[in-house]
């Protein structure tokens, strides 16, 4: 048979094949093997060891909510530990993060180290396109969190920061309740209390101590550590307003567990019609992580992670009372991977004020900052006010 003959059965063959379907069907095949497929867990690379939340990351990844697709932990020792704890082959374990870029390519980045790591954690994996997601608070000071917000701007990735207080139903019952059904009249007064003994008696791993309690590194102490969590909340409950002012006392009661940061930090914020009080701490005697919100007719209370309690007043100083023991929110609004995963993958569109938000968390970021130079100066900071266009 002349050789165009065969050029052209051979043309023909491949129409046929196209207009059957078979060459559409082989992005099936191809799918099943893709480590980004929507049905596959994502893959996550780890920067870092030393936060004490780490062990978050490795359940999730033991229940198979993600995989983790490598490791970037140049202290050995650490690595060795959480290994071995784990089951974690150690050859997936790098020196550094962009050695783990290099070779692993993950999907997202989780990060758990450092704050003072995450401008560089960012700065890696921004312009790879790789999504991150920190340990709270965002950043370990505002400058470091404005260049981190621009580079996730301008490299299209989510840039999310993990609170524990996130997944907690009860602080979702009191936003429904005092924001959403304004069942309590306007809020008027917000009280966030946030920690515990303090990181060295409680028995934090010694690398987690060692940079916990570094002013440079951690960004100061239990303003830095707890403080973010008052901030986080306030924000979302306000809305996304930014207070007008900030007047913040910090104080140092622990001088032998804590000798380069404070460990008391009350900060309070003014909004038009609204009080935010701040309560962090390394001095409380019971750990803790509770809210209350007071409105003109009533005052809801989210005292732990499941219970809740609104208060409707009635005459001078009664009240009718309304106690809950609430249940997990459904997945993935109760898990920081999972709900990771779902923003990543576009199955969730987080709003704009949203506690892991980066909206939310420059202001978080303001605030602390503005706490911080008004603890120093010993007198009120007011936040100069975003201009407005017409």
């Amino acid at each position: 048979m002349p050789t165009r003959n065969i050029g052209r059965l051979l043309l023909a063959l491949l129409l046929f094949l196209l207009a059957s379907g078979y060459a559409l069907a082989q992005p099936e095949v191809a799918e099943s093997r893709n480590p980004l497929s929507a049905n596959a867990p994502m893959r996550v690379g780890v920067a870092g060891l030393t936060h004490g939340h780490v062990n978050w990351v490795f359940s999730s990844a033991v229940r198979g909510d993600i995989e983790i697709a490598g490791i970037a932990e140049p202290n050995r020792e650490v690595a060795r530990k959480y290994c071995e704890q784990y089951g974690y082959p150690a050859d997936r374990v790098y020196e550094s993060l962009e050695a783990m870029l290099d070779a692993e390519n993950p999907e997202a980045v989780s990060a758990f180290g450092t704050i003072y790591d995450h401008l560089d954690i960012v700065k890696a994996c921004a312009p790879r396109g790789i999504h991150v997601m920190v340990e709270k608070p965002l950043a370990v000071n505002l400058e470091h969190a404005r260049e981190m917000a621009a580079l996730a701007m301008e490299n299209n990735i989510h840039l999310l920061t993990n609170y524990e207080t996130t997944w907690y139903p009860s602080n979702h019952e009191a936003y429904r309740r005092a924001v959403g059904d304004s069942a309590i009249g306007a809020i008027r007064k917000i009280r966030v209390r946030d920690g515990h003994r303090g990181p060295k008696k409680i028995g934090v791993p010694p690398e987690f101590l060692a940079w916990l309690t570094d002013p440079e590194l951690n960004g100061g102490g239990a303003l830095t550590d707890f403080g973010c969590y008052g901030a986080n909340l306030i924000t979302w409950l306000m809305n996304g307003q930014r207070p007008e002012c900030v007047t913040a006392i910090t104080r140092q009661l622990q001088p032998e567990n804590n000798p380069e940061v404070e460990d008391e930090a009350i900060v309070l914020l003014e909004y038009p019609g609204a009080t935010g009080i701040i309560e962090a701490s390394w001095n409380w005697p019971i750990g803790r992580k509770d809210l209350v919100i007071h409105g003109l007719t009533g005052s809801v209370f989210a005292d732990n992670r499941h219970d809740f309690r609104v208060r409707i007043a009635e005459g001078y100083d009664g009240f009718r009372e309304e106690s809950l023991r609430l249940e997990e929110r459904p997945a993935p609004m109760n898990d920081p991977f999972l709900y990771f995963t779902a923003v990543v993958r576009g199955n969730v569109h987080p709003e704009p004020m949203a506690l892991s938000s980066l909206e939310n968390n420059l202001i978080v970021m303001e605030i602390l900052d503005a706490a911080r130079r008004s603890a120093e100066a010993g007198k009120t900071v007011k936040l100069h006010m975003p201009v407005t266009e017409e």
